[in-house]
Order: structure tokens, then sequence, then C-alpha cells
């Protein structure tokens, strides 16, 4: 080990020290002494920027997100349209990490925040209903629609755990959805009712489209919605892997998460099913199941029986980690999951 003398030493010991620093210092300059002696560049390299705000209406309130738009834009660009799942934001909780990867591999994004929660508007805060949310999927795609620089005819949606519920839902509903890709999707605990005539899924439909979804049914909370201990604090998601998951996420700075919500089931003709929908699906489908998925409303028979009745063409891919095992980022199943998932959009979508 070379050690540099002690500056508190006197004598020659002290003065050598003097030396080494001021040639020290005499070598860091010169290279900026010459760097300056150039002619300045006075060209300012100009980076376009990752995603630019937008916001756009939805039943009555103003919902807020972002637009990524690939470096290379010319021309018409294919659209995923993203949202996350149960009481998630966009800020931070990783869905952002997916909308890059996506951008990276050439597609315009649209990333938003349901409506009452994160930085979108709406009244009850934090009230959280599926078919609102189906709803806000909808407008969203109006939204896109509209844009100029975004190909109306190649529109993808993706949806992690409940908001994947959604999009199926969606996809189903609205033929203008030429992809949808799915992660841990949550579908249900059981088996919905079997819709042989299809009368059930028209019925949806018409609820979807022009049905009254305000009065309450069924209202959960308002509570936690994940906790430790489920003895002294219920919350709406109660295995622990939830707990962890959003405190490590949801609680970090300037996310707009709040560990608090109300969950409202509508009083409708049928009750909110995409297993019930996904016979009439048009478009492409990648459904990413966990086999060992610890939340009970996604049920991975629920979800790979709903595999089974969707049309071609279709994917499922059975991945590890649980239900927010692909959440985690960086990680090695990040990657596998969001490649996977660009490389579904690129087969179907561009």
């Amino acid at each position: 080990m070379i050690e540099l003398p002690n500056p508190r030493n006197t004598g020659r010991s002290g003065a050598s020290f003097k030396t080494i620093m001021l040639v020290a210092l005499l070598l860091v300059g010169y290279p900026l002494a010459a760097q300056d002696s150039r002619q300045p560049n006075t060209e300012t390299p100009k980076t376009k920027p990752m995603y630019q705000p937008i916001e756009f209406q939805s039943e009555g309130a103003t919902l807020r997100g972002r637009l990524y738009l690939p470096e290379n834009d010319a021309g018409k660009l294919p659209v995923v349209v993203m949202a996350h799942g149960y009481s998630a934001t966009i800020e931070g909780m990783v869905a952002d990490r997916f909308a890059e990867v996506f951008r990276d591999a050439g597609f315009a994004v649209i990333l938003y925040d349901h409506r009452n929660l994160g930085i979108s508007d709406g009244e009850p805060r934090l009230e959280i209903n599926r078919w609102t949310q189906a709803r806000g999927f909808r407008d969203a795609i109006d939204y896109g629609v509209s844009l100029p620089e975004l190909d109306s005819a190649r529109i993808g949606l993706w949806g992690d755990s409940m908001s994947g519920d959604v999009a199926l839902f969606v996809a189903a509903m609205d033929q203008r959805v030429k992809t949808v890709v799915v992660q841990v999707p949550a579908l249900g605990r059981e088996l919905p009712p079997p819709d042989p005539d299809g009368s059930l899924f028209q019925q949806l439909k018409t609820t979807f489209y022009e049905g009254d979804i305000s009065v309450p049914e069924t209202t959960i909370g308002p509570m936690p919605v994940v906790s430790f201990d489920q003895q002294t604090i219920p919350s709406l998601l109660k295995p622990l892997t939830a707990y962890r998951w959003f405190m490590e996420y949801g609680a970090r700075h300037n996310t707009g998460w709040v560990n608090h919500a109300t969950y409202v089931v509508p009083m409708v003709p049928v009750k909110f099913s995409s297993v019930i929908c996904v016979p009439h699906l048009k478009a492409a489908v990648l459904m990413q199941v966990a086999y060992d998925d610890e939340m009970p409303g996604a049920n991975p028979e629920v979800a790979r029986y709903a595999y089974q009745q969707t049309p071609e063409p279709k994917e499922l891919q059975e991945i590890e980690g649980g239900h927010f095992g692909l959440l985690f980022y960086p990680s090695e199943l990040f990657d596998q999951v969001s490649r996977a998932q660009a490389g579904f959009f690129i087969q179907h979508l561009k």
C-alpha cells in the first residue's frame, strides 16, 4: 500500500506533501485549461423528453397521465394504453418502467392513473370501481385516437392484476383494440356462471356502454389497502407479500399512493366479469400467470380457464415470483416478462 505523507508533519515531509499536491492540482487543471483554450461549443444537444403530461375526460372527471413517444417517431405510431392495478399509481410503482420498455421498442404509450387515484381527479377519492376503470380505458383509447401521431388501427392494452381483468374486459367490448397483454390478472376467486348463448355478455356490454354504475350494491371500506397484521388492522389485500410490495414502492416519495381505499361493486344486472367476455375477443392476447399466485382474487385456475376460452392468436406464459415478483425493479424477472411483453406487442401490433 502506498501512503501519502501526513500533511500535519513538519519539515521535509510537509514540504514534500505540498509539492505532491501542487503537482496533482496542476495535472488535474491542465486538461481543463487545454479544453478552455479551444473554440467553445455553442450547440447544446437536444434530448427528447421521456414523456409529456396528458389529461382527458372520463365519467365527469379529468384523468391525468403521461404520453411516451419513441425517439424515432416518424409516421403513425402504434400505441399501448396502460393503467396500474389495485389502487397503485403510475409514479414510481413500476408500471412506468414497463412503459419505458415499450417506448424503447418503438411504441407510443399512454399511461394514466385511474379515476379517484393518484394524479387523476374524481370523487369519492380512493374509491375503486371496476366499471369506472373500464370506462376510463375506453376514454383513454378515445383520447389516443384523437392524436395525429398515433395510429388508430394499432391499439394495444396492458394491465396488471385488477387492471389486467379490466383490460381484457375492455378489449372484448371495443374492437379497436388489436392486442392485449395482462400480467398476473385478477380474474376472480371462482368461475362466473356459464354463458352458452352469449346473453350475459350482451348484458355486460349494455351496462358498459349505457348502464348506471353509480349505485353501490356492496361497499368494502374505507380501510387500509395493505396491513402487516390482519388481526389488529384488517386490510383490503391480505397477504404479507402485498404489504411488502406496496410499502416498498407505494410509500416512496411523490408516488401519490395512499394506503386507504374503498372497493365498490355497483348494482348491475350481471356482475363485472372478463371471463364471460373473453370468448368474444378479436384481439391477440398474452396472459402471464403466476402458477403460485397468492392473491385470492387472482386465482391461477380461473385465469387458465379464461385463457382456454380465448380465441387465437393467444399465448400463455407461466411465471414464477407470485403475484408481485414481476413488480420488483430492477430484477431478472422484470426483464424476462417485460421483454416477452414487448416482443408480443411487436409481433401483433407493429
